[in-house]
Formats: C-alpha cells, sequence, structure tokens
C-alpha cells in the first residue's frame, strides 16, 4: 500500500504522512537507515537525492543534495535528535549550502519519524513541525506537500526490491570532487571499528591485492596524530606508502582523515568513514573519498583501487577477532 494520507494543519504548525506496507518491521527501517536505499526514495523522481553522509545515531548528521532536471543542485541536512531502532527518528530537518553549513535563510523544521507493526506488515508517520505560520507557509509554497508525495510514493518499489547492501565493494561517483565506497562485511560494529584502528588486525586483512604486505602500520587514535601505511610487494622491490592526520573520531561508528601518498605533491583527499551495524552480526562500511579535483579522482580510480579493496574486504569477513 502506498501512502495513506499527507496532511498539514496550519493551527499545531504541523504537516503529516502517514504510509503503510505489506513488509516487515525490520524491512522497512533499513530503507530509512541504508543511504543507497533512501537515494531510490527521498526526493521526486526529477530531483532525486545523493547522500553524502547518513550517519543514523544520536547526534549523528546526514547530508544530501537533490539534482534537478537541469543540473540545479539543491542541500539538505539532517541533524539526529534522538534514534531508537526500529522505532524512532527525530531530526532538524534544514536546508545548506554546497560547504554543508546551514542556510539560515530558508526555515528549519522538526521532523519525527515513527514506525510501527500493523496487522498486514509495517507503518511509519512523518510528523514536521515549524516554528511559525510563515515558516511553514514559506516551505508549502515551495510545494513541500507534492514534492514529499512523489518522493516519498517511490518507497513501494524500494521495498519491493528485497536486494540488500552487496557483499562485494561498490564504488560511486558523488559530485565532481567524491567518490562513495561501501562493503557489508561480517562483524559487529565493535569488532569492525577494532579492525580499522589495531595495528595488528589492520596488518591481517588491509593488504590490497594478493602478493603484497603491510610492513608498516601506525594507527592514529587521537585528534591530531598522524598515521603511516606501507606496503611491499612480495618477492618485488615495489613499495608504496599513505600518511595523514586523524581529523574527528567518533568511536566505534565514525572517523575523518587526510590522507596523500608519500613523495606526492598536492593536497591531501579527506576520507569520511561511517560503520552501521546490520542485522544479523554485519557492519555496512561507508568510506567516501573528497577528492582535490575531478581529475585526480579519475586517476586514482582507474588503478584499480576498487579491486585491491574488495581483496582486503574479503579477508575482513574471514579475519576472527575476539
Amino acid at each position: 500500500m502506498p501512502i495513506v494520507s499527507i496532511t498539514s494543519d496550519v493551527s499545531s504548525l504541523t504537516l503529516t504522512a502517514v504510509g503503510e506496507y505489506p513488509v516487515p518491521l525490520d524491512r522497512l527501517w533499513r530503507a530509512w537507515t541504508d543511504p543507497r536505499q533512501m537515494e531510490q526514495f527521498w526526493g521526486p523522481p526529477s530531483w532525486p537525492a545523493t547522500f553524502t553522509r547518513h550517519d543514523v545515531r544520536d547526534g549523528g548528521r546526514s547530508d544530501y543534495f537533490m539534482t534537478g532536471p537541469n543540473g540545479e543542485m539543491s542541500y539538505g541536512y539532517w541533524e539526529y535528535v534522538r534514534v531508537v531502532p526500529l522505532e524512532l527518528i527525530d531530526v532538524r530537518d534544514g536546508f545548506s549550502h554546497p560547504d554543508g553549513t546551514p542556510n539560515d535563510e530558508l526555515p528549519v523544521s522538526q521532523m519525527r519519524m515513527t514506525f510501527e507493526t500493523t496487522s498486514s506488515g509495517s507503518r511509519f508517520a512523518m510528523v514536521s513541525t515549524f516554528d511559525n505560520v510563515e515558516a511553514m507557509q514559506t516551505l508549502l509554497d515551495m510545494g513541500m506537500i507534492e514534492g514529499l508525495e512523489s518522493a516519498v510514493g517511490q518507497l513501494d518499489d524500494v521495498l519491493a526490491d528485497l536486494r540488500e547492501s552487496t557483499r562485494k565493494t561498490e564504488v560511486e561517483l558523488v559530485g565532481s570532487d567524491q567518490a562513495r565506497i561501501t562493503r557489508l562485511v561480517r562483524g559487529t560494529l565493535p569488532q569492525v571499528w577494532r579492525a580499522h584502528h589495531e595495528p595488528d588486525l589492520v596488518r591481517q586483512w588491509m593488504r590490497g591485492p594478493e602478493g603484497w604486505t603491510m610492513p608498516v602500520c601506525e594507527v592514529a587514535t587521537e585528534v591530531g596524530q598522524t598515521y603511516r601505511y606501507e606496503w611491499e610487494q612480495v618477492g618485488g622491490d615495489a613499495r608504496f606508502a599513505f600518511t595523514g592526520e586523524l581529523l574527528e573520531v567518533e568511536p566505534p561508528r565514525r572517523s575523518v582523515t587526510t590522507e596523500m601518498m608519500v613523495g606526492m605533491e598536492g593536497p591531501p583527499t579527506t576520507n569520511e568513514l561511517i560503520l552501521v551495524p546490520k542485522p544479523g552480526g554485519h557492519t555496512l562500511v561507508t568510506l567516501t573519498i573528497t577528492y582535490p579535483s575531478t581529475e585526480l579522482r579519475e586517476t586514482i580510480l582507474a588503478t584499480g583501487m576498487d579491486e585491491g579493496m574488495e581483496a582486503s574486504y574479503a579477508r575482513l569477513d574471514e579475519l576472527e577477532i575476539r
């Protein structure tokens, strides 16, 4: 069943959308918490959304942009106030500038989404609350009801497609200077975090293609520290290294680092790692890399980076972490 209703109430300054679907509650929840699935319905068909960050947790944040039919760009964000798995998502919903800073010229609303099981499947109710009549009218005049109806109306098709995040490494191009790498791996959230931040574990899986070792693994664990990883070809002379600085860290879910190849001139990339727990003892790894230029992004991706990362993640799948 598609969207049941979308109603506005000026007296309470609210806009409410309700949808019911013949799927289990956890399936509906995953549609809202997996950025790849969100991109299939958050945004009207002519204005599809791209999420550059989707960190669904208390204190987390999502950033996204919508691309219009003529290349126009509209940016938005969610700041998560409270998240209760399978029950509640409570956010501040606002517009932003291309750099992610809030666009204070447009209204901010409070959006609360509740989820529940029904006799035929599951249901969500989304209630947006506005600060005043003027703010509410501004967004209604911008076509908020029509946009929401056409956007969330696509959720039926997403839920009908039972495919989940792939167990193979996926690389997607985002905008002109980003690449987003996703991989579902075996292991709980704490285990996968440790695998990324404990040298003895990192060496066991982050080796890239077969035939390479990782003789140097210096991990940064506190903001301001630097890290250095070096790889060496078995039985050969090839060797290379990457280094960078830890800019932000929120164990066991998120870190932001710079990265550059040792001996290579120019500005570094910025890498944001987000880990999201999934059912069945799995974790979704999302790595968003922001490059200094489109040209550098294309050059790096052409080296077969995705194949090396898949070889590493395949080892992580097999790694026993106690």
